[in-house]
């Protein structure tokens, strides 16, 4: 599966891009990937170099002081006015919803407001922000699709499908609580790892049931607690993010 070039469009936007922390220490190939997506879709992707963490882990852990120092440090490498695209519906849900939360009593308050309305997840922002109903090429393949819970009430649900579904020889493969929690939910894992593998576990029964090709996401950490699981298990599971399928799908 290549990862080469993929063909562009004029450029018709400027976008910030957030690699995440995930893609930055194990999935470098998944950022390369959003990249390429987005300048396939016409985008000129700028990615600031002294970018870090959302915070999300202090956050998760009730940390909200130490949460907030990276807040404020990502907030200052993402400031301006361009939208920020992220890799990631649990990073991305950080912005929108974790900030509004720790910073509701705080003087900056309206400076995380503005980073939470400029940010998006990468298939919310390619169809609820570009506007796209389809994307081009083939990927003939069997694809779990996992929604993991940090996209629910967000864009990125409905615009992963529409643009997976319309891929050429791309099959979803629907299997049974499909909605469920994987179980890794971040520190959630660390403090109660017995429940949290317990949970990876079932959701893998019921997606390995069904024998896809691949399990896909817009959450990194999701497909690699699963993929860690299947490791551990001697159970065969491939996963790729879905700015990977994207891209393979393109043609050439």
């Amino acid at each position: 599966m290549s990862l080469a070039a993929a063909p562009t469009k004029p450029v018709s936007h400027r976008v910030l891009l957030m690699a995440t922390c995930l893609c930055d220490a194990f999935f470098p190939e998944a950022a390369q990937a959003t990249v390429q997506v987005l300048e396939s879709a016409g985008c000129e992707v700028l990615f600031p170099q002294d970018q870090t963490c959302c915070g999300q882990p202090a956050f998760n852990s009730g940390d909200f002081s130490a949460s907030r120092r990276v807040a404020r440090h990502t907030e200052t490498v993402f400031a301006g006015e361009l939208p920020v695209i992220v890799p990631s519906g649990s990073c991305a849900a950080m912005h929108m919803h974790g900030n509004a939360i720790q910073f509701e009593r705080e003087p900056d308050a309206a400076r995380f407001d503005d980073l939470g309305r400029r940010t998006w997840e990468l298939c919310d922002f390619l169809v609820h922000g570009l506007g796209l109903t389809s994307w081009p090429g083939s990927f003939p393949h069997r694809i779990a699709l996992h929604h993991s819970c940090h996209t629910r009430g967000s864009g990125t649900r409905s615009a992963m499908q529409t643009l997976l579904e319309s891929i050429d020889g791309l099959t979803l493969v629907p299997f049974a609580q499909e909605d469920q929690c994987c179980g890794f939910g971040g520190t959630f894992s660390v403090s109660f790892p017995h429940v949290s593998g317990s949970m990876g576990t079932l959701k893998l029964d019921h997606a390995l049931k069904e024998t896809p090709e691949f399990m896909t996401s817009a959450d990194l950490s999701c497909l690699m607690h699963l993929s860690g699981l299947a490791d551990r298990q001697n159970r065969p599971f491939k996963i790729l993010h879905v700015a990977q399928i994207l891209l393979a799908s393109l043609p050439r």
